[in-house]
């Protein structure tokens, strides 16, 4: 078994919702074998705060989290990637930097919550939808024996998830 701890890097334009919401339920459920990370291509510059009160309502941490750009992780210095996953339609159809190390890819887009209409109930429902989409892609994700896999076969399962439960309805092959 590898000891070798995998950088995930979850990508969305506005980096305040989808994002945030899985590095976090990574960042609890793949402890120890994953480090995860979120940016946008266009970061809101803060954390939607319907995202933070559904992860703290399910016990998912809320320190640390920020909207960043993805230019941080594109810089000498930054942690190589090993995965990085587009959450949103609009990221996956913009031109990523280049990301030393050449990571695996994949797309698994879903509804932005932050765009829900209705009453706060409806919108805070959207968030909570949302993230249990997210949780069980990434559920499913840690349970792959990511170290054992080839590559060929490592990325089918990688797009498999994104075509999951909650898939929006874009469909891009990989960020």
């Amino acid at each position: 078994m590898s000891d070798h701890i995998f950088n995930v890097l979850f990508l969305c334009t506005g980096n305040s919702a989808r994002s945030i919401m899985a590095e976090s339920i990574l960042r609890r459920d793949g402890a120890g074998r994953f480090n995860a990370h979120s940016a946008g291509s266009f970061p809101k510059g803060g954390v939607n705060p319907l995202a933070v009160k559904v992860l703290a309502s399910m016990d998912y941490p809320t320190d640390d989290l920020r909207s960043k750009s993805w230019d941080e992780f594109a810089v000498p210095g930054a942690p190589h990637m090993d995965f990085v996953f587009t959450v949103c339609d609009d990221a996956a159809g913009e031109v990523c930097p280049i990301w030393p190390g050449q990571p695996m890819t994949a797309h698994w887009g879903i509804e932005d919550p932050a765009a829900a209409q209705g009453t706060e109930i409806q919108k805070e429902a959207a968030f909570v939808a949302a993230f249990r989409y997210l949780k069980n892609r990434i559920s499913t994700f840690a349970a792959l024996p990511v170290a054992s896999l080839d590559r060929l076969s490592l990325q089918t399962h990688l797009h498999e998830i994104g075509r999951g439960d909650g898939a929006s309805s874009a469909r891009h092959p990989a960020a």
